[in-house]
């Protein structure tokens, strides 16, 4: 895919091999960056499904392919944002950077709303532009000398940045996995739950619930275990809960529900899946007071230093919008929305049930994980989109190998 960007002209390679475009400097490629596999799995959904469109410029696509949302932003929420648009052009209302943790009323908010009971303090709570980015960020905090575990499947994003910072090993051809990286078999015969009698040790546990992509949810009894094994082990679970208000059943909304969590535990999260918020960008993340490395030093400190260091904070108009989300008119009005996803995800999950086909998640999660033995997960994946007009995720080796026939 080419392009121009101020003057130059760029190329967005899939493969170190392909054909590079414009003036080469002496500056060598970053190894890491090498050792990426080719096509991140989202910007090779959007290819195909832009082909399609040319080859049928007047299909109506229904588009499930990025986990991106449809719904309207409710109107109390948009209405706190275009206000606090408005304000900056007024000099009584202009403000510049604010907290790089962001607004203190919007993190206690969160604090009150997502974890009362559970002993999180606003000041314990990092706003931020989304979960996606807190990952990298504490990739970042933690370098390239510690050891990862990911479910398997999981969301790319896990073992991308794992990648990018050095820490992954080499890429085994015949598995399509990195050598350095744990893999924690989730699959339908272990209740997408990892045995953890047989997983080694790491020094972090990349884990999420409801999962992404397989839309299973952790029972309070298997956090506990999670908790425990990372408490055994002097390991950091980093618990991506970016789908908990989907949450129907007595399944925890937070890993801090789980006593002993806040010494071991990180969680990231999103405004993006339950409030519309993929284009305007906001999430947050807790970092435990208790959480420490293994010399000591309180963890929260780095993280503090870090988002100082890399991020200016998130927008103050996102930050409005954020609060008007946890207002209870706002709430209300979310739950609505949430509701219609849900209520999607039923739809589909019950239309491949009746035909007979193993089907998972659904209900705790807007995500179903269809199973269709021996198929490749793209050639279904475009022979839905040909005959349905219907962009979906292929399960491939982007998740894992494991992937390849859901």
């Amino acid at each position: 895919m080419a392009g121009i960007k101020r003057g130059i002209q760029f190329l967005c390679l899939k493969s170190p091999n392909e054909r590079k475009i414009g003036h080469c400097t002496k500056v060598p490629r970053g190894i890491n960056m090498e050792n990426l596999q080719s096509g991140y799995l989202f910007p090779e959904i959007f290819i195909r499904e832009s082909n399609h469109v040319q080859k049928k410029p007047h299909a109506r696509l229904i588009k499930l392919g990025v986990g991106n949302t449809t719904e309207p932003i409710p109107d109390i929420i948009t209405s706190a944002m275009a206000e606090q648009a408005h304000a900056l052009s007024t000099g009584q209302g202009y403000r510049g950077y604010g907290p790089e943790q962001g607004n203190m009323a919007l993190r206690i908010a969160i604090a009150e709303k997502f974890y009362q009971n559970m002993g999180v303090k606003g000041n314990e709570i990092f706003v931020s532009d989304g979960a996606q980015c807190d990952i990298s960020r504490f990739q970042m905090l933690l370098g390239s000398n510690v050891s990862v575990a990911v479910q398997d499947p999981s969301f790319p994003a896990y073992i991308d940045s794992t990648v990018i910072v050095g820490r992954a090993g080499k890429v085994q051809m015949e598995t399509g996995k990195y050598g350095s990286i744990v893999y924690m078999k989730c699959e339908p015969e272990n209740n997408f739950f990892p045995d953890l009698t047989t997983t080694p040790r790491t020094d972090i546990i990349f884990f999420c619930s409801p999962n992404n992509p397989t839309g299973s949810a952790a029972s309070w009894h298997q956090l506990n275990q999670l908790v425990e094994f990372a408490k055994a082990n002097g390991s950091i679970i980093i618990y991506d809960s970016a789908y908990a208000t989907y949450i129907t059943d007595e399944s925890p909304r937070s890993i801090f529900e789980i006593p002993g969590a806040k010494e071991v535990a990180i969680e990231i999260s999103s405004f993006s899946k339950f409030a519309g918020f993929t284009g305007v960008r906001l999430g947050w993340t807790v970092v435990p007071e208790e959480l420490s490395y293994s010399n000591g030093y309180p963890i929260i400190n780095d993280y503090n230093r870090i988002v100082c260091t890399c991020f200016n904070g998130a927008s103050n108009i996102s930050q409005a919008g954020g609060l008007a989300c946890l207002s209870a008119e706002g709430y209300q009005a979310l739950s609505t929305t949430v509701g219609y996803y849900k209520e999607n995800a039923k739809i589909l999950f019950d239309t491949f049930a009746s035909l007979g086909m193993k089907v998972y998640g659904g209900r705790n999660a807007p995500y179903i994980w269809v199973h269709f033995p021996g198929f490749s997960s793209w050639d279904v994946f475009s022979e839905i989109l040909e005959n349905t007009d219907i962009v979906t995720v292929p399960g491939n080796r982007i998740w894992s190998r494991r992937g390849r026939v859901y």
